[in-house]
């Protein structure tokens, strides 16, 4: 897989992420991590992404996980015809749980040799990092969006650093962020701390 690391929405430069895309792209747009979210506020941002995917080409289909919930293997047989994963900010605990109830995760992790895209911006990032400590800084562990689940919070591990988004940048999250990367430094772990309008590109 390739991966489309961005700090805040698409980034300053769309055409690196057209640049990773195959012709006729498929693409799905998740954006489950907002559900905590009013709906105005929800729909504001998911138009938002698809007028950026549209920019550049992309008619990305809106797929929402809690359709799939407990359905792992309908999930996967929807999943296996797109080449392209784009993936909103939010909440982390939120997504990593909604992941884990319609089984995205073990698909995801099933599909690391082929040649799709995961790309998004925010949490969408931070959901693949070895662990979701230090994001409860920034994001509340317990929304209970999805009814009376345990928090996970073990990521997906696909990435072996943490990423804090939105550094030095105009962003309400930004302050926060700053304690985000003192926890990071005094727990020992790698981290990378990324701009907004600034992408990690990966390549498995």
């Amino acid at each position: 897989m390739k991966f489309y690391l961005s700090s805040y929405k698409i980034g300053d430069d769309p055409q690196q992420l057209k640049n990773l895309l195959p012709k006729n792209c498929k693409a799905v747009y998740i954006s489950n991590a907002l559900d905590f979210a009013k709906p105005e506020s929800q729909k504001k941002h998911e138009d938002w992404d698809l007028r950026e995917l549209k920019a550049i080409g992309i008619d990305a289909k809106p797929l929402d996980l809690r359709d799939y919930f407990g359905k792992k293997d309908d999930l996967s047989s929807k999943l296996q015809d797109i080449d392209l994963f784009y993936i909103s900010g939010g909440n982390v605990f939120d997504l990593r749980l909604a992941m884990n109830l319609s089984g995205f995760d073990e698909i995801l992790q099933s599909l690391l040799s082929t040649k799709k895209i995961y790309a998004g911006y925010s949490t969408a990032v931070c959901v693949l990092l070895p662990t979701l400590k230090g994001y409860h800084i920034v994001d509340e562990p317990n929304l209970k969006t999805y009814g009376e689940h345990e928090t996970i919070w073990d990521g997906l591990g696909i990435i072996n650093w943490m990423f804090a988004p939105h550094f030095e940048s105009d962003h309400s999250e930004s302050a926060d962020i700053n304690k985000e990367i003192a926890y990071y430094q005094k727990h020992g772990m790698k981290y990378k701390a990324v701009r907004d309008g600034e992408v990690i590109i990966l390549k498995q």
